[in-house]
């Protein structure tokens, strides 16, 4: 008989209404004629009898039912008791388990939960979530929580047969809950149950989760990151020493769940001789199944390296449930998705790109979250991660929420993310989305849908300091490192340091370049002389961001039809077309960012349930545009003047940009540190010119470095013979010039050989 409990505190354990069990649950020390008696309770709603196993001896005492037929407790006069384990009677089964209320080490200090508090804990990641720790000499994995206005939260569990009365978590500072749960591990599936005030009951993955399981199941798995070893150090050493933005950057985006699929009848084998589990795609193409990462680093890596490329970057691979989603909805911040393998897998997946010299950039979604039941939104019963005010906390164009970025565990939350990605899967930058819906309070909302800041303004101040805060904080961690923003208004130093005042990117995507090319490329080559402006518009503005030219995903669905689609012309003259627009991107300043399927002209938009088409490499001229697009890249690394100055006035130099009669344009590009320059000329309508002058800077010998009229790519094979000598002969305010034959649709690339100039001038 019990002499220590009253009833109300054991039916606020049955009635899961504590904060903090620990206070009735697990040993107890009681003084009692100068002896120490421990009380030992359990709530066990499944038992019919229980016993308490003593550590050493292994004796065993009897538990007595208290007040309530599964509330068990016994007394046990001994001095110390530690590591007691409980054995279980449930109908005919028994068990023996380590009572979790027996060990009280926190795994949070107060220092974590003062840094948490202020939003500056950056590494809040290995202390929230699932992790494996021992205790008191018995391993097991801690488990902790941020639910602040939760009445009760339990651990849901294989352990406890998913029955959150078993494994009631206790309230520490700050509203973190926390419980070590021993002799579990690795691969146990878990989720949070969470109530609210009013008793309602949400079942929620971890936000902090570092593995999911494969979708439609939501609930989150232990897993041990630390146990993959790393054979990149070389390549991270170098780019902490090194200037990314002085260096060549030619990206290839992919969604590596569309650009490539397995067949289910050949399932992917692990390094360990098992056979992976099959992923299949979906009902749209029966027996299809995704790749494994491991089985994408053997045919993904090598593909992009042949075709010159320097960065991979992925769209979302964070964990969400709705492959249509493309990743943007995300509802597992820390964890890898589970369709192409595990966390490890990943981690080799990016090992590999490093030791073939590829960088690897990951897509970032901080802007908004989907409002499935398992995810953040209205986690603990109240709006915690996003906006209480739906004019603040919705895109309703979109279906998702908007994190609160006033509030500092939010962004605590979302800073530590980022960290988190370079941290433990060593990418080398985040391509941040939607970064406009972030910045502007009225970003497609209607007038009355949303409110001003507090100065009457349109701009959401809190977005801004969160982005100088993530950015600041990338790259003071991790020099070196890019961070990119899709951007696409006029707000201004989106790519300036934090310290002058900027958002604190170091690249920003050209969205206005984007736009006025494709609108010129896709208009009949005769009207192109109305519209030099497109072509000569981006040097007006180019250097008051450090822009990245991309032709992205975006520009390829929704009916938008893909590249060669919205060319002009027959085929020929479509192919000539998109030589002409890659071969330009590649020549004007700025960082290249290209999508998966355009290296070699696919003709349908990109669905994200099918392969790409890969049938078209049975055909020349695609398998001649792949061949261009590495060439081009190729070119690109090789040369010091495209990427080395994209930034600086003296990187640029137009020749001539008003021939719009023509609707040609001559520029120069020049390398830093070096008196190195390369002339380009392009002419954007299929009218050949054959003896069309060009000023130049100095007298030699030009080699035709690059001609994309070639024969090898399909060309009209339109050249220079390899090059031209120039004459003294001033022109475009150059003292001297060389007369060029231009091929139709076609840019040429030129090189002073100062060799050569110099033997002639001899």
């Amino acid at each position: 008989m019990s002499m220590m409990i009253a009833p109300e505190q054991v039916e606020r354990i049955v009635g899961n209404q504590h904060d903090d069990p620990f206070e009735i649950l697990g040993p107890h020390a009681i003084a009692q004629n100068g002896k120490t008696v421990w009380a030992v309770r359990a709530y066990l709603p499944t038992a019919d009898a229980a016993w308490v196993i003593c550590p050493g001896d292994r004796t065993e005492y009897a538990m007595q039912a208290v007040h309530h037929p599964h509330f068990f407790e016994c007394t046990i006069e001994t001095p110390e008791l530690a590591n007691y384990q409980l054995r279980i009677k449930e109908g005919e089964h028994q068990r023996v388990i380590y009572d979790p209320y027996a060990f009280r080490s926190p795994g949070l200090t107060d220092f974590d939960l003062h840094l948490f508090a202020e939003g500056n804990h950056h590494r809040i990641y290995e202390k929230l979530g699932a992790h494996l720790m021992e205790v008191g000499g018995v391993k097991g994995v801690y488990f902790a929580v941020w639910a602040p206005n939760a009445r009760n939260v339990s651990i849901l569990a294989d352990f406890n047969n998913w029955d959150g009365r078993k494994d009631q978590m206790r309230k520490r500072g700050n509203g973190i809950w926390e419980l070590f749960i021993p002799e579990i591990g690795v691969g146990t599936s878990y989720k949070y149950e969470i109530k609210n005030i009013e008793g309602h009951i949400y079942e929620k993955s971890d936000p902090y989760g570092f593995q999911q399981e494969i979708r439609p199941k939501t609930a989150s798995i232990v897993t041990d990151l630390s146990d993959y070893t790393w054979n990149d150090a070389e390549w991270m050493e170098q780019r902490r020493q090194g200037d990314a933005l002085s260096k060549p950057i030619s990206v290839y985006e992919c969604h590596i769940g569309s650009w490539l699929h397995g067949s289910s009848s050949e399932p992917a084998k692990l390094p360990n001789g098992e056979t992976a589990p099959v992923v299949l795609v979906s009902e749209l193409k029966p027996g299809a199944r995704f790749l494994t990462y491991r089985e994408l680093a053997e045919r993904l890596i090598p593909y992009v390296k042949e075709l010159g490329y320097t960065h991979i970057e992925l769209l979302p691979i964070a964990e969400h449930p709705f492959d249509g989603s493309w990743g943007y909805q995300v509802t597992g911040y820390y964890a890898a998705t589970s369709r192409y393998g595990t966390p490890q897998d990943l981690m080799y997946f990016i090992d590999q790109c490093h030791q073939n010299n590829l960088g690897v950039i990951v897509d970032w979604v901080p802007g908004h979250f989907p409002k499935d039941g398992h995810g953040l939104a209205f986690f603990d019963g109240t709006h915690l991660y996003e906006h209480a005010d739906p004019r603040k906390g919705e895109h309703k164009e979109w279906g998702t929420l908007v994190f609160n970025y006033n509030r500092n565990e939010v962004r605590n939350f979302l800073v530590a993310n980022a960290l988190f990605w370079f941290d433990k899967y060593h990418i080398d930058g985040v391509r941040v989305d939607a970064v406009a819906s972030m910045l502007y309070l009225d970003y497609c909302r209607k007038p009355g849908e949303w409110v001003t800041n507090q100065y009457g303004g349109r701009e959401n101040i809190e977005a801004a300091d969160f982005l100088r805060q993530v950015n600041h904080t990338i790259f003071s961690y991790f020099p070196g490192a890019l961070s990119i923003a899709e951007e696409s208004t006029s707000w201004p130093m989106v790519s300036w340091p934090t310290y002058v005042g900027g958002l604190g990117f170091n690249l920003k995507w050209n969205m206005g370049w984007m736009h006025d090319m494709l609108d010129y490329f896709s208009m009949d080559p005769w009207f192109r002389q109305f519209h030099q402006n497109n072509i000569t518009f981006s040097m007006w503005y180019n250097h008051s961001e450090n822009f990245m030219l991309a032709l992205s995903h975006d520009e390829v669905v929704h009916g938008k039809s893909n590249i060669i689609g919205k060319m002009p012309g027959d085929d020929w003259q479509k192919c000539a077309n998109v030589r002409c627009l890659f071969a330009f991107m590649f020549t004007h300043p700025g960082k290249k960012t290209q999508f998966m399927s355009m290296e070699f002209g696919q003709w349908s938009e990109w669905n994200v349930w099918g392969d790409l088409d890969w049938d078209l490499l049975q055909i020349d001229r695609h398998k001649q545009l792949k061949l261009f697009t590495g060439d081009l890249n190729k070119l690109y690394c090789s040369e010091t003047a495209l990427y080395s100055q994209d930034f600086a006035e003296a990187g640029f130099d137009w020749i001539d940009c008003s021939d719009n009669r023509h609707s040609v344009v001559a520029f120069i590009r020049r390398a830093k540190d070096s008196d190195e320059f390369l002339v380009v000329v392009c002419n954007f309508t299929p009218q050949p010119h054959s003896h069309y002058r060009v000023g130049v800077p100095e007298a030699g010998f030009y080699i035709e470095l690059f001609n994309s009229d070639a024969r090898q790519y399909g060309g009209s094979n339109m050249g220079n013979l390899g090059g031209k000598w120039t004459d003294e002969w001033s022109y475009h305010n150059r003292p001297y010039s060389i007369d060029l034959c231009l091929p139709p649709l076609g840019v040429l690339v030129l090189k002073l050989q100062r060799d050569k100039a110099m033997s002639h001038s001899a």
